[in-house]
């Protein structure tokens, strides 16, 4: 459900989205920038039902005929910015879906509002486009954009936007609110927190998957093994990982948490603050063969391995020099 009370975290950007609200000091484009299922179409959907409240509530009162449009994503002044062509939001996206279509007042409401989600795949022609728009907005018009890379956006499309970066959720906030919402025992909530690094639609997206489990002992299998197998096992491993392809990322914040376990237990000789808590015995049997050196080698490896996969380097090659490290670490 939509609503600034329902979204676990980000007090700084609610804050200022309602005082904007409760003030009159609404600006004509915003920039919601932050990681993929991080909180920003919740936060510009929360936002979008307040402004568009007929009750003129900072939270929006989720019962008048315009709250109840939003919640059904059927409001007809709320505009969601679709695209044909999956990597690219192309010239004809814009001028189509905002530029000419901004020029028509408001339906019902007193705004005009735009969401463009995922708005990095803007090309340059396409955001010179929207420039035009925002730079000249009529006065009910609001634009939202959606962002994981801030970077991609023009330079005069940033000055024209008010940024909000979203930040990291408190690990003890979202496991609170998944062990209350999803029922989960505290070691799945613990496993599913480390893993969102704070990222709260991700730990929701953990507790809810049936792959999330199998990735994990996958991982993890592997790990136990890996100073034990030969070359061909090793290949054999890397085919199985590259099974995961898709949520790759996922596979190594596993391998990393596990080294982390690791150093920690070797430093500390403390159970109680690690994640991988039932697989101790595994964790102090590698602890007593790493050295610190070793671990932290490993670590570094492994954020090497995801810059690498991030800059289209071969799948395979990637993932040899990773379990090559881990073994003679």
């Amino acid at each position: 459900m939509a609503g600034f009370a329902n979204i676990i975290g980000h007090e700084q950007i609610k804050e200022h989205l309602q005082n904007a609200i409760s003030t009159d000091k609404v600006s004509h484009a915003y920039i919601f920038h932050g990681p993929d299922q991080s909180g920003k179409m919740m936060l510009a959907k929360s936002f979008a039902l307040a402004l568009q409240c007929e009750n003129h509530l900072t939270e929006g009162c989720m019962t008048c005929h315009s709250c109840r449009q939003v919640l059904s994503d059927n409001h007809p002044d709320i505009i969601y910015l679709q695209h044909e062509k999956p990597n690219t939001i192309s010239v004809d996206d814009i001028r189509k879906q905002i530029n000419q279509d901004i020029a028509i007042k408001p339906y019902s409401s007193p705004y005009k509002i735009y969401i463009i989600d995922e708005a990095e795949k803007m090309n340059q022609q396409a955001q010179n486009a929207l420039l035009k728009t925002i730079e000249e907005p009529p006065s009910y018009g609001i634009i939202l954009l959606l962002t994981n890379n801030a970077d991609a956006f023009l330079p005069t499309i940033l000055s024209r936007c008010i940024t909000l970066n979203l930040k990291v959720v408190p690990d003890q906030e979202i496991r609170s609110f998944l062990m209350k919402e999803y029922q989960i025992p505290d070691y799945k909530a613990d496993i599913c927190t480390a893993f969102a690094q704070g990222n709260v639609g991700k730990a929701i997206q953990l507790a809810g998957s049936e792959d999330f489990n199998e990735i994990k002992n996958s991982a993890l299998q592997l790990l136990k093994r890996v100073r034990e197998i030969d070359l061909y096992e090793m290949m054999e491993a890397i085919r199985q990982i590259s099974n995961y392809k898709l949520e790759i990322n996922d596979y190594f914040d596993i391998m990393t948490i596990w080294y982390r376990d690791v150093l920690y237990y070797k430093a500390t000789s403390d159970i109680n603050h690690l994640i991988f808590k039932d697989e101790i015995y595994d964790i102090k049997k590698q602890a007593s063969k790493s050295s610190y050196e070793g671990i932290e080698n490993i670590i570094k490896a492994l954020h090497k391995a995801k810059r690498r996969l991030r800059a289209n380097v071969n799948f395979e090659l990637v993932m040899e020099l990773l379990l090559f490290t881990i073994k003679e670490n």
